[in-house]
């Protein structure tokens, strides 16, 4: 089953919770309680009329982009390559975005760079800029570095809500491709088997008739240890994800319960309180948000991991308007997901077109100027 509102749900989700922590990313949980009140951060800090997403949001972006361009690749020139290599294509062409001046000179294999608002620096992660800047070689079965920051978890939602109901995918087939994107750049264990983890609890969810945010865990926690039966970190991340189950079934202060769960930086963190907050709050999209980033840790990955977790069980309606208003690139969050959901329609034995499409994944010409020709 595919649910375009679930699919958005998931994006949009992502970046609202991002664009929320991205704020006060670097503050302590005091610093953001003496700015914003005893509740702290709940509404957006604008930076010039618009609530700024991060480089999570960047990336998960170019995430989507190099699943629908290789898709196209394969439905309308018969090359079958799996996923992984045009996740690299897709994290250089980021890469790019953050290193050079706009507008990039050769050929890409994402549209996104055709945009100039992806060349701002929000932040990007270290390991992510030096792993890519040495050719972002990495894969889970040669790591390139011992990194398990949180790079890796923040951009992979996107892989879970393409192949929800698709038959061909088995689930395990899915849960690998979130560990090798983010296994491109972080190599330890625990840098992608909390990204294989997020794949498929947001698969499930997509996948689901009645989305039930605990069951999904839980299948992801059956799953991991089938995934990676090698895995020599594989009990200490189980055991924080019970940690989260168990907080999350209890009356703690939310506060309290993250602080139990660590700061965020490191990928497993990331995930444990993204799974806390999207259980105790399973049926409030914005009470979730709030928990999630009002913590002394990475505050913009965390709230982005909500925001697919909670964004695709509860769907884009879910989301407060006062969350969609000012949230920066937010048609293009909204298009990229739709792609997701509508997927490629061509074929090289059919005489259908789509020209839109063309420009995007195929001619990789679209842009704004191209927009407005294409959608007159």
């Amino acid at each position: 089953m595919r649910d375009l509102n679930r699919i958005k749900g998931c994006l949009v989700g992502g970046a609202v919770g991002d664009a929320l922590g991205y704020a006060v990313e670097f503050s302590t949980l005091s610093e953001i309680i003496r700015k914003f009140g005893e509740s702290g951060i709940k509404r957006y800090e604008l930076d010039g009329g618009l609530a700024r997403i991060s480089d999570d949001t960047q990336m998960a972006l170019f995430t989507a982009n190099a699943l629908l361009f290789g898709e196209t690749r394969g439905q309308m020139r018969g090359i079958g390559a799996g996923p992984a290599g045009y996740f690299t294509e897709a994290y250089l062409d980021w890469y790019e975005t953050q290193t050079e001046k706009y507008p990039l000179r050769d050929y890409h294999s994402s549209w996104l760079v055709n945009f100039r608002e992806f060349f701002s620096r929000r932040a990007p992660g270290g390991t992510c800029m030096s792993a890519l800047q040495a050719g972002g070689r990495g894969t889970v079965e040669r790591p390139v570095n011992n990194s398990k920051g949180c790079g890796g978890v923040m951009r992979v939602a996107p892989i879970g809500v393409y192949f929800a109901g698709k038959a061909h995918w088995e689930q395990e087939k899915v849960d690998m491709a979130g560990a090798k994107a983010a296994a491109v750049t972080h190599g330890h264990e625990l840098g992608y088997i909390p990204s294989a983890a997020l794949v498929h609890i947001v698969c499930q969810l997509a996948s689901a008739e009645k989305p039930d945010v605990f069951a999904a865990v839980l299948s992801s926690m059956e799953a991991m240890p089938k995934l990676f039966p090698e895995a020599g970190f594989m009990r200490y991340y189980l055991d924080l994800m019970d940690k989260a189950i168990d907080l999350s079934q209890k009356d703690v202060d939310d506060r309290n319960a993250i602080r139990q769960l660590g700061e965020g930086w490191v990928a497993e963190e990331t995930l444990a309180i993204a799974v806390y907050c999207a259980i105790k709050h399973a049926d409030s999209f914005e009470d979730a948000i709030v928990a999630s980033v009002n913590h002394d840790g990475d505050s913009d990955s965390t709230g982005a991991v909500t925001g697919n977790i909670l964004g695709t069980a509860l769907g884009y309606t879910s989301i407060p308007d006062h969350y969609l208003e000012k949230l920066e690139l937010r048609d293009i969050i909204e298009e990229i997901s739709e792609d997701l959901y509508n997927d490629c329609q061509m074929s090289e034995y059919s005489d259908y077109r789509d020209p839109v499409w063309e420009s995007k994944y195929i001619y990789v010409n679209y842009d704004k100027k191209k927009r407005a020709q294409l959608r007159k």
